[in-house]
């Protein structure tokens, strides 16, 4: 592989690390369905596992012979672009990254029918956009046993540079896609589906026919006003997560993580 030394951030090469922004980076023309950038030698393993294409990477000089040597190996003949530890920190995070980034080409997505293929229970984010919210929610996805993402175009981007991070590469664990079409079609595939909303007729999470479900789609709302109306009422359940102390909510990735585990498949 290519060692290039940098001196300069302006250097041909960087620009998804340094200049392009995340819509620049999603829309590239130059490589099919764009770039995004993994951080750390944990989350760049996660992506190469799930046969994400790299492209480059960079690193401090100490990281080629150290903690970046082994991903290098396994990328095989791309750029490594490498420079002094005062230039790289000028990007932006970089200092969290223990100093090994990866630009990578971003997957062709499947449709909603594949990703929904055998699974038992998925989740559908609707609108929610705060990037460490969408991050949290796919580390909770992975861990307790949801088998499938489903984003409406309203949400944030899951390869988006901060939701990647956050997520510890859990966004390369669970089969994601967006979803285009209304969220009750998930019927015509056999999901009954729970809406995750505060309404005078919402059942307990714990409500046995709801926990029984053989497959169900979980639909978390935005942070702020949560669930449309219409969303709501077409949804076979709506259900709540029983409170004390007159608290009347959690926030979306916090009550993602206690839905998902009281309605994992039994």
């Amino acid at each position: 592989m290519p060692i290039i030394e940098i001196t300069t951030l302006a250097q041909p090469g960087l620009e998804p690390y340094c200049t392009l922004t995340e819509a620049q980076m999603r829309g590239d023309k130059n490589i099919a369905n764009g770039i995004f950038i993994a951080e750390s030698p944990k989350v760049i393993e996660r992506a190469l596992d799930a046969g994400c294409r790299p492209l480059s990477l960079l690193c401090e000089r100490k990281h080629i012979t150290g903690d970046a040597a082994h991903i290098i190996a396994r990328c095989g003949d791309i750029p490594v672009y490498t420079g002094g530890r005062e230039l790289l920190a000028s990007l932006t995070g970089y200092t969290l990254t223990r100093g090994v980034l990866c630009a990578m080409q971003r997957p062709a997505l499947p449709s909603v029918a594949d990703v929904c293929n055998g699974a038992r229970r998925v989740v559908v984010i609707d609108g929610v956009v705060d990037t460490t919210n969408i991050g949290a929610i796919f580390r909770s996805a992975a861990a307790l046993g949801v088998d499938a993402v489903l984003l409406t175009p309203q949400s944030c981007d899951p390869l988006n540079r901060r939701v990647v991070r956050v997520s510890m590469g859990s966004v390369f664990l669970v089969p994601w896609t967006w979803i285009r079409m209304p969220i009750s079609s998930l019927k015509e595939l056999g999901f009954r589906t729970v809406a995750m909303a505060l309404t005078d007729d919402s059942v307990s999470i714990d409500h046995e026919p709801l926990v029984n479900e053989e497959k169900l789609a979980i639909i978390m709302g935005t942070e702020g006003d949560g669930l449309a109306p219409h969303v709501i009422s077409s949804a076979d359940y709506v259900a709540r997560i029983p409170m004390s102390h007159d608290v009347d909510s959690l926030n979306v990735a916090a009550a993602a993580a206690v839905a998902f585990w009281q309605l994992r498949a039994r």
